[in-house]
Order: structure tokens, then C-alpha cells, then sequence
């Protein structure tokens, strides 16, 4: 056998783990004797006990990862490529390089230019942003975001870069909280629909962060739920569970994270009110159909000019909605951050307000005056975050 070829594909790996360039390894055509196996998926993870080598081993029907140190890891592709897979491409930002392995044990090497130009970041910038790998995602493909190749299906482009993006501000907001350092976390994802993001949530923190995070979507379609759970035992994510039911009707219990996407109407106040009487961390919601304040609003008279226009009230009743929700949150001790989700050219419904809860003293009156003024301008009576926490006692307005 021309072992030239293979040392060279094994030199290349170890000196891409070694210098930092290695983005990612797949193996292919199996020919072992392990029943439903087809591929091997290899990427970087930092965890907390540092640097490892995560192994993704994709089934006809579910997923397996395991992590390794990189010594282990390169030892085990060893082993794998020749002998149970005629086939590795590996990914640096230096070059691709795909190593063919006949069943005589001849192998060829060829190499390429990188089709990566970037090597996956590890330490704080790793754990910080995550782009989720879509070719070894049984998730993604049964959920439809890819076809059985891996390969992203057109019409999910804008719906990987929504998980993606999704991942990424999460990430951020863990690093800024008290459960930064935690061993293990709950999350619970109100609203779930097809569980995407919860998927992707459950993902982050256990297999890239390391954390053990019990995750829970509440979604009402029991349909929804159904496939769901029969999409997280395939994947093999134990931790993972789908109940139905409505935000409204939660039984109150303590939750690490909460996340609400696209509640509708005053259903995003029930979703941040839970969070709050939870004792939530970190609180993650993208609001919509903001019908409640819009009908009360007065125009004062500086934007009578304004408001006489049906579509800019709307806009601007979105706007007062979300700002008192985000008042109320700072007088109930977290910091506030409202911003654009994704780009408008995908959907209006963009906004989120994100909420890390604070370690220490705040100034809950500030907050306060501020939302009373705000209630006043607008000639605002009502409205139900306002109420659900004057329900439970934490202030009186």
C-alpha cells in the first residue's frame, strides 16, 4: 500500500488540530459491520474539561455523539479510515483533503483549494457563536432543513441562518449570567411549533457548552408534539421533551431559561411573567400581533400628525407595547436589551427583547417612573405584564 498518501492525510489532520486550521472531517462509504451505520461527522468542541474532538456517528435512524481528547480522536480516525470507512474529507482553511481508501488497501490523496476559509474558533469565541453543523444534524434533516444528504433544501436557507443566529444570541446572554460556570440547567420553550430553536437550544448547551440542560417545549398542536418527541429519541437527546399545552395554563415551576418566539398578543406577557415568577436567568422572547395597546392609545399632540395614519399607529403601538414590557422587566431586576432578530427581508415579526437577570441591588422606582410616564404620554390604561405582575405582588402602579 502507498502509505505515503495516508501518512500525508494523518500529518495534515494532526498538524491542522495542532496549529488551529482544522474545521471539520467526514467519513464515508462504510463498510463495516455495525448495522445502520453511514457516516462519521467530526468538528472541534470546547467544553469545560477544554478542548475535544466531538464525533458525530450518523444511523438510518438516529444519531450518536461522543467526545474525545484530540490525541484520542486522531488515533480513532486511525482506525476508522481503511478499515470501516473507504473514505475521510478533511476540511481546513489551508486545503480539503480527501483520502480514498480501495478495498485492496491502496489509498490515493487528493487535495484541493479550501472550501472553508475559516477555521472553527475555539476558547471564548468558540463558546460564544456556534454555526449548527448541518450535515451531521438528524435534527435539521428530519425537521426538513436538509435532505438526507445534509445538504440545506432552498427553500430553509433563511431558516438555518434564524437557528444559527438564534444560537449565537444565546450564547451571549449565557456568558453574561449568573448560570455562566453552572454544571447543569433547565430551559423551557414556550410557543415550541416545530421545536427548531428548541432543538437547537438543547444541542448548544449539551453537546458544545458541556452543560447538562433538562430542555422542555410546550407547544399546543398536540401533532407538533408527536414528532417532536419522536424526532429527539432519534436523535438520542434524553434530556429533551415536548409536553402540550398553553402558556397561560403552565403549572408554575423554577426554569433556568425561558424562551417565548412569536407568542401573539398578550400571551408574550404571560411568557415573560412566568420567567419572572420562575426565577429565570435569562428570559427570550420575540414578540407579535400586539393588539392589546394599540385600541387605548390617545395620540398626544405632538404626534397627532402622526397617528391620524393607521399603519404608523400600528408601528408605533408595536413600539410603546414592547417598550413598557421592557420597563417592567428592568423594575423586576434584569437588564434589557430589545433589538432586531433577524432581517426584515425575512419576516416583520423581528424584534426581541432579551432579559439576563441581575446579581444584586437595582433601581426598580427608576424603571417604574419611567413606565407610568410612558403609560401617561400615550394615554395608556392598561396593560397585561403590567398586571400580572401587580397580581403576584411585586409592585403596586
Amino acid at each position: 500500500m502507498p502509505a505515503g498518501d495516508r501518512e500525508k492525510f494523518f500529518d495534515a489532520l494532526e498538524e491542522s488540530l495542532a496549529g488551529g486550521t482544522f474545521v471539520k472531517l467526514t467519513l464515508s462509504k462504510y463498510r463495516g459491520a455495525e448495522d445502520g451505520l453511514k457516516n462519521v461527522y467530526v468538528r472541534p468542541a470546547e467544553l469545560k474539561g477544554g478542548r475535544r474532538l466531538s464525533f458525530l456517528r450518523r444511523y438510518k435512524t438516529r444519531d450518536a455523539v461522543k467526545n474525545h481528547t484530540y490525541e484520542e480522536g486522531a488515533r480513532l480516525l486511525r482506525e476508522l479510515v481503511g478499515a470501516d470507512f473507504a473514505s475521510a474529507h478533511l476540511f481546513t482553511s489551508e486545503a480539503d483533503l480527501r483520502l480514498e481508501v480501495s478495498r485492496k488497501g491502496e489509498a490515493h490523496l487528493t487535495a484541493h483549494a479550501p472550501t472553508l476559509d475559516a477555521a472553527a474558533p475555539t476558547g471564548h469565541e468558540r463558546r460564544k457563536r456556534r454555526a449548527i453543523d448541518a450535515g451531521g444534524s438528524l435534527y435539521l434533516r428530519e425537521l426538513g432543513v436538509t435532505n438526507e444528504h445534509g445538504e440545506v433544501r432552498p427553500a430553509m436557507g433563511d431558516k438555518l441562518r434564524q437557528i444559527n443566529k438564534f444560537v449565537e444570541i444565546v450564547a451571549g446572554l449565557y456568558d453574561s449570567s449568573p448560570l455562566k460556570g453552572r454544571e447543569e440547567l433547565s430551559a423551557l420553550d414556550v410557543g415550541s411549533g416545530k421545536g427548531y430553536l428548541t432543538f437547537a437550544l438543547y444541542d448548544y448547551f449539551n453537546n458544545v457548552r458541556g452543560v447538562r440542560a433538562d430542555v422542555t417545549g410546550v407547544e399546543a398542536r398536540a401533532e407538533l408534539v408527536e414528532l417532536c418527541n419522536g424526532v429527539a429519541r432519534r436523535a438520542g437527546f434524553e434530556r429533551l421533551e415536548f409536553k402540550t399545552g398553553f402558556i397561560q395554563n403552565l403549572p408554575v415551576s423554577a426554569t433556568d431559561v425561558l424562551i417565548a418566539l412569536h407568542a401573539c398578543d398578550t400571551a408574550t406577557d404571560e411568557a415573560i411573567h412566568k420567567g419572572v415568577e420562575s426565577g429565570a436567568a435569562i428570559i427570550v422572547t420575540a414578540p407579535c400581533c400586539h393588539k392589546e395597546v394599540r385600541p387605548q392609545i390617545v395620540a398626544p399632540p405632538q404626534l397627532r400628525g402622526v397617528l391620524r395614519h393607521g399603519h404608523l399607529l400600528e408601528r408605533e403601538a408595536e413600539s410603546v407595547t414592547d417598550s413598557l414590557r421592557a420597563l417592567l422587566l428592568e423594575s423586576a431586576g434584569y437588564r434589557v436589551k430589545v433589538f432586531e432578530f433577524v432581517s426584515t427581508e425575512h419576516t416583520r415579526k423581528n424584534t426581541m427583547i432579551a432579559a439576563v437577570r441581575r446579581e444584586g441591588a437595582w433601581n426598580r422606582e427608576a424603571a417604574l417612573a419611567e413606565f407610568r410616564a410612558l403609560k401617561e404620554f400615550y394615554g395608556i390604561r392598561g396593560q397585561r405584564l403590567e398586571s400580572l405582575l401587580c397580581d403576584r405582588g411585586d409592585f403596586t402602579l
